[in-house]
């Protein structure tokens, strides 16, 4: 599939996964990649990026987690990021919204996804809590989300302003254009977002209290996007399990940091919500 981009049409028979290429949602290519067994044949961790991610950036984690937990791991990149097409700037504020409420659930229909987790990162775990605050999809048996916000934080615009400061003043710009073909589109989507006066208003925890299945957050100690009051909204506002992994010594991206903690906080949590059967080299039941 890879150098295609085939289409998901509504009265059309479901497109077969490979694994990688591209899905065709609403006008937009997004990049992709599935990483063990189809939706048909395991459960599956669908993985959403942060504000600057894309699939590429996941690194080896996903591999790493279909390892552990036997699952099916599908990855992509939003509009705006990674391979997947452009989008048209400034972004809305209410770009996680619109993702968890209209590009989500086209996207899970694509892929015929029938059972299994979100698992999101920063802005990634936002929509995440937003699409299962939204909806009673009986399909999403967990939602994990790493270093999530649910309000918008002093610390979080200040560290937003400073890394715009680096992106058009050092090689940060370089970096990101080796993971995002549209660099300039990815970056400013984001940051011109979040550092917009308006978003200091940006507050999803009122989805908190509609989510019915068990929640998981994995949060660095030294988390310079973020703070713990991100994870005690969510103890606050959840009427459903919070399990909670502070991970010591870790920044904005514990996958990265601190990879072997975060996946064994993961790995658990989906082998108790899927009831994951692990043999040797991980087997979903």
């Amino acid at each position: 599939m890879a150098g295609t981009s085939p289409a998901m049409t509504k009265g059309k028979k479901r497109m077969t996964l490979a694994p990688a290429g591209y899905l065709r949602i609403g006008d937009a290519d997004l990049e992709c990649r599935l990483i063990g067994p189809a939706p048909g044949a395991a459960p599956t961790i669908v993985m959403l990026h942060e504000g600057l991610g894309s699939v590429g950036l996941w690194g080896d984690f996903p591999e790493r987690l279909q390892a552990a937990t036997g699952c099916g791991v599908f990855a992509y990149s939003r509009a705006g990021y990674g391979a997947s097409s452009p989008v048209r700037l400034p972004r809305p504020l209410d770009y996680m919204h619109l993702e968890a409420c209209e590009v989500l659930p086209g996207v899970l229909e694509a892929i015929g996804f029938r059972r299994g987790l979100l698992l999101g990162h920063s802005d990634g775990a936002s929509i995440a809590a937003i699409y299962a605050g939204s909806r009673q999809d009986h399909r999403v048996r967990g939602v994990a989300m790493i270093a999530p916000h649910f309000i918008v934080e002093d610390v979080s615009v200040k560290s937003i302003a400073e890394i715009k400061t680096a992106y058009e003043t050092t090689e940060l710009k370089a970096k990101l254009a080796r993971w995002h073909s549209h660099v300039d589109n990815a970056f400013y989507g984001w940051n011109g977002a979040w550092l917009d006066p308006g978003f200091r208003n940006w507050d999803i925890s009122e989805y908190l209290a509609y989510i019915r299945v068990p929640v998981a957050i994995v949060q660095g100690e030294r988390d310079q996007y973020g703070t713990l009051r991100q994870v005690e909204i969510a103890r606050e506002e959840c009427y459903c399990p919070v399990d909670v992994t502070i991970v010591p010594g870790a920044g904005h991206a514990p996958h990265r940091e601190a990879a072997g903690a975060t996946l064994d906080a993961i790995a658990d949590f989906a082998g108790a919500v899927l009831r994951i059967d692990e043999g040797p080299q991980g087997r979903a039941a």
